[in-house]
């Protein structure tokens, strides 16, 4: 079921798994279930939680390092992901080749988070793991390990960390759901951040948290935050002991921000936490540019989104090929505009650029095309041929055109599209059903795009009326 969301967790967590030959593919998939469920509700993320896999295997392998999956949809498909590699169980080689990746940049491991380690096993191992795992634990890791066999409890016992009902949980594989809170609540006593970080970091925005150290009665906090290039920038507020988290917002983007908590209590002296936050960079806009209504001397510019940090929009356009180009200046509240002026039949490059308050600009490009001169048809007509036949007839369109289409949706029976050569100017259309209204449309055809095209409504006679006698219909 749904878990609730914890984003106040800090760790890398590296889970030791029995890929070996001695774990059958059921048991393999079982594990990988139990592992995704146990840090499901964690937030991954360079401040939050990491976590990464090692196979135990004749030769240890990382199945991905910790910074390489950041959310919890990639984490979740690469535990799917994972293959088992089968071979001999040489869990001391894995143990000794975590202790390397554990503390390693290249592997994706931070230097000042707490350490976690999950060895899930079948109890069974052909080397040593007293020694290996000792050097862990000597270098801040804790040990948890889940024995889904009949693994020697004194062994485990001693390798796992301190005390062992905490850190060592045997159950079958086919029970591990009911250890999994137990052991996510015990990981979470070692990974709780215990001090100031920030969350949920936009481009103008993040949202601080810290441990309780105060409460409503006991005390405030003060929280201090300077932008690090602008030290006569620095803001100050002030919350009550009850809160754990706040929001900063109306921050500028691209920026470092110095930040300081400062626990006032009236009971017990706490030291001011620090940290360094920088706002990302602003959203790429407009993210969208559509070009509509084209026509012979202009067409219709717009764009999306329309973000509030953005002072004005600078619409650049010119002819392709070409070296010349134009430019229109619009507010930042509006989102489009109409490009006029132009030579018929033309490629255009349209360039919108956003100006956002901070001076940075950022640009996107569209291709936009003009009609032809008059490229439209004239005076669809229609004679009626006799055997539910009618003949479309039209005066050609302006320009070069390359040809024309000729679209019938029947009332009854279906629509028909028939293309024909610039040279050619009515077309037979049959089977049309005496007593039925139909819609006939010609549309010319140029090089850049469509013309506009003409559409009349036809109504074939009622098959009582005369017959042999040819009637124009005009519509």
């Amino acid at each position: 079921g749904p878990q609730p969301s914890i984003s106040d967790a800090e760790g890398d967590i590296l889970f030791l798994l029995d890929s070996s030959g001695s774990v059958s593919y059921y048991e393999f998939s079982r594990v990988k279930e139990f592992m995704w469920d146990l840090v499901r509700p964690f937030t991954f993320g360079p401040n939050d939680v990491q976590t990464s896999i090692i196979h135990i295997s004749t030769t240890p392998t990382m199945e991905f390092p910790f910074d390489r999956y950041q959310s919890r949809g990639t984490v979740q498909q690469a535990i799917r992901d994972t293959q088992q590699l089968m071979g001999d169980t040489n869990t001391g080689k894995a143990l000794s080749y975590a202790k390397e990746k554990f503390f390693s940049n290249e592997a994706g491991a931070r230097p000042d988070v707490p350490k976690v380690l999950v060895w899930v096993t079948d109890g069974f191992s052909t080397d040593d793991i007293s020694e290996p795992m000792q050097l862990l634990k000597d270098m801040g890791v804790t040990v948890f390990i889940v024995s889904t066999g009949r693994g020697n409890y004194l062994e485990l016992s001693a390798a796992a960390s301190q005390p062992p009902e905490k850190h060592l949980h045997f159950v079958d594989v086919d029970d591990l759901p009911i250890i999994t809170k137990e052991l996510r609540d015990a990981m979470l006593d070692v990974i709780q951040a215990n001090r100031l970080h920030a969350v949920d970091i936009t481009s103008s925005s993040f949202r601080l948290m810290w441990p309780k150290l105060l409460s409503q009665e006991t005390g405030y906090y003060t929280l201090e935050y300077t932008p690090t290039d602008n030290l006569a920038g620095k803001r100050t507020t002030q919350v009550s002991g009850a809160h754990t988290s706040l929001t900063l917002s109306n921050l500028a983007p691209e920026t470092t921000y110095e930040v300081a908590l400062v626990p006032e209590s009236n009971v017990h002296y706490f030291p001011p936490q620090t940290t360094r936050v920088t706002t990302l960079a602003e959203e790429i806009t407009p993210a969208q540019v559509l070009i509509s209504e084209s026509r012979p001397h202009s067409f219709h510019v717009s764009w999306a989104p329309t973000p509030e940090s953005v002072t004005s929009y600078q619409i650049l356009y010119g002819p392709l090929p070409g070296d010349s180009a134009q430019l229109l200046e619009v507010d930042g509240k509006h989102n489009s505009t109409v490009v006029e002026n132009l030579a018929p039949n033309t490629t255009y490059l349209v360039t919108v650029t956003a100006i956002y308050r901070s001076g940075k600009e950022k640009s996107l490009s569209a291709k936009a095309c003009t009609q032809e001169e008059g490229s439209k048809v004239r005076h669809l007509r229609f004679e009626d041929m006799g055997s539910n036949t009618l003949k479309a007839s039209w005066d050609a369109a302006d320009g070069k055109v390359l040809g024309y289409r000729v679209r019938c949706r029947r009332q009854t029976g279906p629509s028909s599209l028939i293309s024909v050569s610039p040279q050619i100017h009515s077309v037979l259309l049959t089977d049309l059903a005496s007593g039925t209204t139909n819609k006939v449309c010609v549309k010319p055809m140029y090089k850049n795009q469509p013309g506009k095209g003409l559409c009349r409504v036809v109504r074939m006679q009622p098959a009582t009326e005369a017959q042999g006698y040819k009637r124009r219909q005009r519509a």
